[in-house]
């Protein structure tokens, strides 16, 4: 098992001091998310010709590898025109993806909008991935739908990817969304989508009392919460998944919660600690 973050912990940074940073700390990979405050990535210098080639020379001298790209793009709209704009940005992601020999970049579902209704918005979603796949097959790219929104359930992910109907997709598992929002079980959850597993993101969260009912949760360290993490290290260890876990800090969505020179090291930490255990 292998142990990354994501940049939503730290979106001002550069590419080159989240580098650094996961060297020095002794992580195995960047999961790409911001970069300077921007999702755009493919427009920042850091990725584009000289300083595409400088930033991949100093994964390879750290041994650090980039093992997804998340992009923003969403298939849940009923216009069609803003599931184009979602493909056409996911379409640029693969080619950076493809460039930093990152091996899948992620994509949501995500919820049932205004007028429309879960059959129809899964087959957009669907649509949108088997498009997306198709694209990235070539470039040897796969589509990964994160466990998020409606379609955050296990059930629900795999009757996306059963519709995509395309070899090169699978899930992103962030049980937390499924376990907060659907109270589904880890051993559940796992036993749906195991074949399908792709990357796995892991955050801790505690229950607010008397808080507003889309916001019940708020991100706190890992072990620090109600999120029953030690149990997801566990469970992914006796079935033997060698993949990628990687520590989603919420830090651009939740900016009150602490910095990721706090949070960094603490999960690293922890996350050792649990493996070891």
């Amino acid at each position: 098992m292998k142990i990354s973050f994501s940049t939503l912990a730290c979106p001002s940074w550069s590419f080159q001091t989240a580098i650094e940073q996961a060297h020095t700390l002794g992580y195995d990979g960047i999961e790409l998310r911001f970069i300077e405050n921007s999702d755009r990535l493919w427009e920042l210098p850091a990725f584009q010709g000289a300083g595409l080639k400088e930033h991949c020379d100093r994964l390879a001298s750290t041994g650090l590898v980039i093992p997804c790209v998340d992009t923003s793009c969403l298939f849940d709209s009923p216009d069609a025109a803003q599931r184009r704009q979602s493909l056409e940005m996911g379409r640029s992601m693969v080619g950076l993806a493809a460039a930093l020999k990152a091996p899948g970049i992620r994509v949501f579902g995500d919820r049932v909008q205004p007028g429309a209704d879960l059959p129809s918005t899964s087959a957009w979603v669907a649509e949108g991935i088997h498009q997306l796949a198709e694209f990235a097959l070539p470039a040897g790219v796969e589509i990964w739908l994160e466990s998020h929104g409606n379609f955050a359930p296990a059930a629900a992910a795999m009757s996306v990817l059963r519709a995509a109907d395309c070899t090169n997709c699978g899930v992103i598992w962030d049980s937390l969304n499924a376990y907060s929002e659907f109270a589904e079980e880890l051993d559940e959850g796992w036993r749906l989508l195991a074949g399908a597993v792709r990357h796995v993101h892991i955050k801790d969260a505690r229950r607010i009392d008397g808080a507003p009912a889309d916001q019940p949760w708020e991100p706190v360290l890992l072990g620090e919460g109600d999120f029953p993490a030690r149990e997801l290290v566990a469970l992914l260890r006796e079935n033997d998944y060698q993949r990628f876990v990687s520590f989603e800090w919420e830090k651009r969505w939740h900016p009150q919660i602490p910095d990721p020179e706090i949070a960094l090291p603490h999960f690293i930490k922890w996350m050792r600690a649990a493996l070891e255990a």
